[in-house]
Parts: structure tokens; sequence; C-alpha cells
């Protein structure tokens, strides 16, 4: 999971990203809403947390032009207005939900969960490709009779593969996706984990392989064997 939080507020910015954290969720964090709306545009994460008050934008302007763009990425509004007129507004021009201040972490996550799962009205728990099964929920990879748990970066990575399995994902998409705009992470950073990811696959008996395009990124190969 990896979350974006537009909040200008220094220390609920820091709470909130270590709430994320404490979940082993990639995250973000950014304090006006021009930064919100060029970050979240690059549709790289799977969930916004947008304040509505925000220096440069506001929030209602930020979700407009988002979806305006076409980016639909789900966005949480989570703001100390609590009018039911803002709730409305903040709905229609595109949020998928909203939250008021103060509030409980455990109904943040659980609106996190709610919204990033929800794909129409199909709620997706696990993806397969070939063999493999990777669960969602709890970080776990199963093959036949085998399960094995991943680190965080680990199931970031194979969920990006798994989730376009025939298509050729670049190395710096992974580094973006998975270690943030941020990060110093260099692309012997993603040969690491893949090499990681690899190790467990021979372990679980998959068909399934990380094949490499050389100078370009990787793609999952089911072998008939």
């Amino acid at each position: 999971m990896h979350v974006l939080i537009v909040e200008d507020e220094v220390r609920l910015a820091e709470s909130l990203q270590q709430i994320m954290k404490n979940q082993k969720y990639g995250c973000d964090v950014v304090y006006n809403g021009q930064d919100g709306f060029d970050y979240a545009a690059s549709g790289i994460y799977d969930v916004v947390i947008l304040d509505i008050m925000l220096p440069k934008m506001d929030g209602f302007e930020v979700v407009r032009r988002l979806r305006r763009e076409g980016v639909k990425t789900p966005v949480i509004l989570l703001t100390a207005r609590d009018d039911i007129s803002d709730k409305v507004h903040g709905l229609d021009v595109g949020a998928d939900d909203y939250l008021t201040k103060p509030f409980f972490a455990e109904e943040l996550l659980a609106r996190i969960r709610a919204v990033t799962r929800r794909q129409g009205d199909v709620i997706i728990e696990e993806l397969k490709v070939g063999d493999l099964t990777l669960n969602l929920d709890n970080y776990t990879l199963h093959c036949k009779d085998k399960t094995i748990h991943l680190g965080f970066k680990e199931f970031e990575i194979l969920r990006i593969l798994m989730s376009s399995p025939k298509s050729v994902t670049q190395k710096e998409d992974i580094l973006t996706k998975v270690w943030g705009y941020d990060s110093e992470a260099e692309d012997n950073n993603v040969e690491v984990y893949i090499s990681f990811i690899r190790k467990k696959l021979a372990y679980l008996g998959s068909k399934v392989s990380v094949t490499t395009i050389r100078k370009i990124g990787y793609h999952l190969e089911v072998k008939d064997r």
C-alpha cells in the first residue's frame, strides 16, 4: 500500500505518517494543495488522504483537477469542517470518502481498506498468477501447500508485478511506487529485492519466475515444468 498525505498541519501530518508506517504502508507527505495535486497526478498511489483547507490550492480543487485529468486514485477528505454541505460538495467533486477531525486511527485505516479494495462492486482480496496467490490482507504468498510471509517491499514489488504480469514494469516505476519520490534508493536496491523474491519463489517451488528485461525492468513468466 502506498499512501499520499496532503496536510498542512505538520504535527498532524507526522502523526498520520506514523499511523501508516505502523501498518507498513509506504507513505509520502506534502504540505500544500499544489504539491498534493502534482504528486497524486502521477497515479502511483493507492489512496490519497487530503485536507480541504490547504495553501496554494484547496482540497476540493485538488480532487476536481485529479478527476478532470482522469486520475482515479481513491481520495479520502480529512478535515475539521463537518458541515453537511461541505461533505456533499467534496463527494460531488469526486472524493470517495470523508472523515472529520478529530478521528480515531482505527476508523481511518478501515476507510482506507474500504476505498482501496473497492473495484466497482468487486472486492479484491488476492492476486493470482500461475500457481501463485498473493494475499493482499496479510502479506502472504501461497503456492500449492506452501505459504511464506513477505516483507513490505517484497510484497509491494510482487503486487505491482502480479497486477500486470504480462507487462514489463520499469525499474524507475518500482523505485517510485515502493520507495517514494524523495527516496535516494537506486536501481541496485530494486535488484536486491528482486533477488529476495526469486529465492522465495524457488523455496515455494513455483512455476512463476521474475524475468529481467535488460536495462528496462521486469515481468513475470509462467514456465511449464
